[in-house]
């Protein structure tokens, strides 16, 4: 019988022989001392997409560019949008802050 995996499960992806393998690599070096390494220290696929640095840097990016859009003069579409960028910017910061480094 094949066991149910949770979609949060980080071995959902790998074969049995890859399960296998992983058995014999070398445990992990800890990272400050104290620390114990972690028994499944893998990262699993959705934790590396929701990591804070590349968010803060897209949403500080998004507010810069609101700031500029509104101080431009040339371009009327920009000045109108410029609020409603710089709105978005700041939310997505608030809300990237709180995910894991």
């Amino acid at each position: 019988m094949t066991p149910i995996h949770s979609p949060f499960d980080p071995n959902r992806n790998l074969t049995d022989d890859e399960l296998k393998a992983e058995r014999t690599l070398p445990r992990p070096e800890l990272g400050t001392p104290g620390e114990a390494a972690e028994r499944g220290y893998r990262i699993h696929p959705a934790d590396r997409l929701l990591v804070r640095g590349p968010w803060e840097m897209a949403a500080s990016i998004l507010i810069g560019l609101g700031v500029i859009m509104l101080m431009q003069p040339f371009f009327l579409w920009a000045y109108t949008w410029s609020f409603l960028v710089t709105l978005t910017g700041t939310v997505m910061f608030i809300i990237v802050s709180h995910f894991p480094e």
